[in-house]
């Protein structure tokens, strides 16, 4: 098997990064991370976030952006950044209320994400959807997460957040059964949220990296933090070493 690198989402650091981007990203990378994901970009161009992550050793795990960006006269641009990043991974993190709130939302949302994906083949890159808990819950019998990815074309990325997904009532190791083969970015984020650090909570990791690493398809692990009552980079650094403990 494949051994999966590990990345941060910076969303995880983002006060650290609005205030020391580059001396952010130098810590990030003496940690032992091996990438990053977007979540904004701090004012800067692609060029010199790409010269900062090359000075530091990192690579583009992916970018969270929202589906405007990929519609219309956005998407030329947005896939000229992301070239220059050398990033794949185009990944929306939320739909406006209008995609989720009911089966017409769900259909259009497919709708305008197969055309995305089509779009993004001849430039190598995937689109992605990417979890909180609001997809899970039930609307007439049937939830959201399943009915999208039941529909969405194959090459759709399935971006599990592990913590969102309890949060929201749904098992992260199911959904992962299920959907194995579109895995390629999976967010290690611990539950409960007030854990101190992932592999601090109550998630089976081992069966969740058991699951990606055996189908071959997932390309990064990231991992992701959002308790406020614990220093971010401290956290995230903990993150990493018990993720190294059990041999990521």
């Amino acid at each position: 098997m494949q051994r999966i690198p590990i990345a941060l989402q910076l969303y995880s650091v983002r006060k650290e990064c609005e205030r020391d981007f580059e001396g952010t990203i130098k810590k990030i990378s003496e940690m032992g991370y091996e990438g990053v994901e977007f979540a904004g970009y701090y004012g800067k161009s692609a060029k010199e976030l790409k010269e900062i992550l090359d000075g530091y050793g990192l690579k583009v795990a992916g970018t969270h952006i929202s589906i405007d960006t990929l519609m219309n006269d956005e998407f030329e641009k947005t896939v000229e950044f992301n070239s220059i990043l050398e990033n794949k991974y185009l990944i929306i993190p939320s739909l406006p209320k209008e995609y989720i709130e009911d089966k017409k939302g769900w259909l259009k949302a497919i709708e305008v994400i197969n055309e995305i994906s089509e779009k993004l083949k001849s430039y190598h890159m995937f689109v992605g959807y990417h979890n909180h808990s609001v997809e899970f819950q039930k609307i007439n019998g049937e939830i959201f997460w399943d009915f999208f990815f039941d529909n969405v074309n194959k090459d759709v990325i399935m971006q599990l957040d592990t913590g969102n997904a309890m949060n929201g009532g749904a098992d992260p190791i199911e959904i992962l059964r299920k959907y194995s083969k579109r895995a390629k970015t999976i967010h290690l984020k611990e539950y409960p949220f007030s854990s101190r650090a992932v592999g601090e909570g109550i998630i089976d990791w081992k069966e969740i990296f058991d699951i990606c690493e055996n189908t071959g398809e997932t390309k990064w692990y990231i991992v992701e933090y959002e308790n406020p009552n614990f220093p971010s980079l401290e956290s995230v650094k903990l993150s990493l070493e018990n993720l190294k403990k059990i041999g990521k």
